[in-house]
């Protein structure tokens, strides 16, 4: 009985963090534009960092200067600051120039070399929902291969 009780208590407590998760996905499928506390906030609780209101995954990743220095919560996430805190949320070591740099130039370009930024793009293009969703999911993909090796 006890056992049974503990199985039906975690079934509980996974189904809503499950849920919560697909509910993140939907919305951020649906949004053509992210702001950097939207992206902040994804990308911190998908590498693992931890799991952040908005505006606290901002002043999180800013204060750790992986976000570019002109950036504001509400304005719009571009593709080379998306890189770098990308790279640096998942702890990418990247090439000689990033590792010696590490700012979101050669992020952007450590990306495009991992084909998780893909085409012809201009490093200055606002990021949708889609687009993250896709370059966190290669990430990650990237991050379960290494570990298997």
């Amino acid at each position: 009985m006890h056992k049974l009780f503990i199985v039906l208590l975690l079934v509980l407590l996974i189904i809503p963090l499950s849920a919560q998760t697909a509910q993140k996905i939907e919305n951020l499928l649906n949004q053509s534009v992210l702001t950097w506390a939207e992206a902040a906030a994804f990308i911190l609780e998908a590498s693992e960092q931890g799991v952040f209101t908005n505006a606290n995954a901002f002043r999180f990743a800013f204060e750790q200067n992986w976000l570019p220095q002109n950036s504001r919560p509400e304005e719009q996430a571009r593709l080379n600051g998306i890189a770098l805190l990308l790279m640096q949320s998942f702890d990418r070591r990247g090439g000689f120039m990033y590792s010696r740099f590490s700012n979101s130039r050669y992020a952007y370009r450590e990306l495009q070399y991992l084909d998780i930024i893909q085409g012809r793009s201009d490093p200055h293009n606002i990021v949708s929902g889609e687009e993250l969703l896709y370059m966190v999911s290669r990430l990650l993909a990237i991050r379960e291969a290494e570990e298997e090796h």
